[in-house]
């Protein structure tokens, strides 16, 4: 009996092609089993038959499941349907690992999600154990052995979550004198220190408020979805992106230790502040470097358009404006570049500086740049950044700033594309492509 089993499985093939008709039935009972046995052609039959009614069956509920509405965020089809905002979509699209059905980021896949507009090729997702999390937990460094290299060492043995992923985006915008600022909304108790609990009180408050929006949003989509379970959809979003912490993650580790015991104070938090913008500023510094200790002024040009939502043909524009005007630069080091984009920061304070030119219909000349920076940051840019910026957002070449474009293009540079909504996409994208040929006919 057990042989013409095996032989039944061996040929399972047989019955993928002949199952789907009950006259297919008796094909694979003979070709399965010895006709010259009745008993075994009759066993045979049934078995057939029986596995038949089984295929039916698994096709049957393979239709029903696939009607159902999918369950886990996976695909841009859904990202779409559920209305994520930029972050969240970035968050789900860089993430390349999970633990208890819930999606992390790693150190590296954060770099990439502010360095890079796509993330590497994977074939899915790393799902952790406990043993993956213990090991984490060796590698992530103590507070005190902080460094602007922190997240490159650490690379891809750590893990950071969706609201951390906010939180460390809101970093890479503040200016310096913002830093008091961000510690003190921390520091609930007001004792100049910072434990874990109070670390993740605005962490809560964050997911409450995503919770609450998503709920609002999400109504429209679960109603329109046959045969949906009241929040099926949002138990989705629940479990793949975060409301709260099942284990401690590398933030949590590297501020309050291994026992989570450990205060983090003001000094300390603005070191890391300050370390990890100056990680991402070298890294994308480095990425046009190739290692020299300048880069031209074309490519400080690319980096400031990168993530802003400039047509092909204006990006263009502005690149071969520069290169008319500065045939032969001498380059700039990474001290002035770092130096530019902490000014970016305080972008706010600059533009109320400028408002005042704007009252007054005075233009702005290089000299009045420089003293609205040092007004604003407390320090002076290099001469040679100032007129390269001229350079580049000078329209007619007067020496003029076009302060209003200027100030535009570097909020969206500021914070990397996610300020406002592109306008390459949907509806916004029609009405822009239906503006620029009836241009193109007049």
């Amino acid at each position: 009996m057990a042989a013409h089993l095996r032989r039944f499985c061996q040929n399972s093939t047989l019955f993928s092609r002949y199952s789907h008709s009950t006259r297919g039935l008796r094909t694979i009972a003979y070709k399965t089993y010895n006709p010259k046995s009745p008993r075994f052609y009759l066993y045979g039959t049934a078995v057939a038959t029986s596995l038949y009614f089984g295929w039916k069956w698994v096709e049957k509920n393979a239709m029903v499941e696939a009607a159902r509405p999918t369950r886990r965020v996976t695909d841009e089809q859904t990202l779409r349907g559920l209305k994520l905002n930029h972050r969240e979509r970035r968050f789900i699209k860089f993430s390349s690992v999970e633990y208890q059905g819930q999606l992390y980021m790693t150190p590296q896949d954060f770099i990439e999600s502010v360095t890079d507009s796509e993330p590497r090729p994977r074939l899915k997702r790393r799902v952790l154990t406990e043993r993956d999390l213990e090991r984490f937990m060796q590698e992530t460094p103590l507070l005190s052995k902080g460094s602007p290299d922190m997240f490159r060492t650490i690379f891809d043995k750590g893990i950071i979550s969706y609201t951390e992923y906010l939180f460390l985006l809101s970093i890479l915008t503040k200016p310096q004198t913002g830093f008091r600022i961000a510690f003190n909304m921390f520091d609930t108790d007001g004792n100049e220190r910072v434990d874990k609990e109070e670390f993740l009180v605005l962490e809560k408050i964050f997911s409450t408020a995503r919770r609450d929006r998503l709920n609002r949003a999400l109504e429209g989509a679960v109603k329109q979805t046959e045969g949906a379970e009241d929040g099926e959809v949002e138990e989705v979003l629940e479990d793949e992106l975060q409301k709260s912490h099942v284990v401690d993650t590398t933030l949590l580790l590297h501020f309050f230790g291994k026992k989570g015991k450990q205060d983090l104070k003001f000094e300390e938090f603005k070191m890391f502040m300050e370390n990890l913008q100056t990680e991402v500023l070298e890294i994308e510094f480095n990425e046009f470097s190739k290692g020299l200790p300048a880069i031209t002024e074309l490519d400080f040009a690319k980096i400031l358009l990168r993530y802003t939502y400039l047509q092909s043909d204006q990006y263009e524009m502005y690149l071969e404006r520069l290169l008319d005007r500065i045939p032969e630069g001498r380059g700039i080091t990474f001290t002035e570049f770092k130096s530019f984009c902490q000014f970016l920061n305080t972008l706010d304070d600059f533009a109320i500086a400028m408002r005042m030119y704007t009252l007054a219909d005075q233009p702005i000349s290089q000299e009045e740049f420089h003293r609205a920076v040092k007004i604003c940051t407390g320090t002076e840019l290099s001469p040679h950044i100032v007129d390269t910026v001229f350079k580049i957002f000078d329209d007619d070449g007067d020496g003029q700033l076009s302060y209003k474009e200027f100030i535009a293009i570097m909020r969206d540079r500021l914070h990397r594309g996610f300020k406002h909504t592109s306008r390459s996409e949907g509806w916004d994208a029609f009405k822009q492509c239906v503006k620029s040929e009836m241009k193109a006919v007049v």
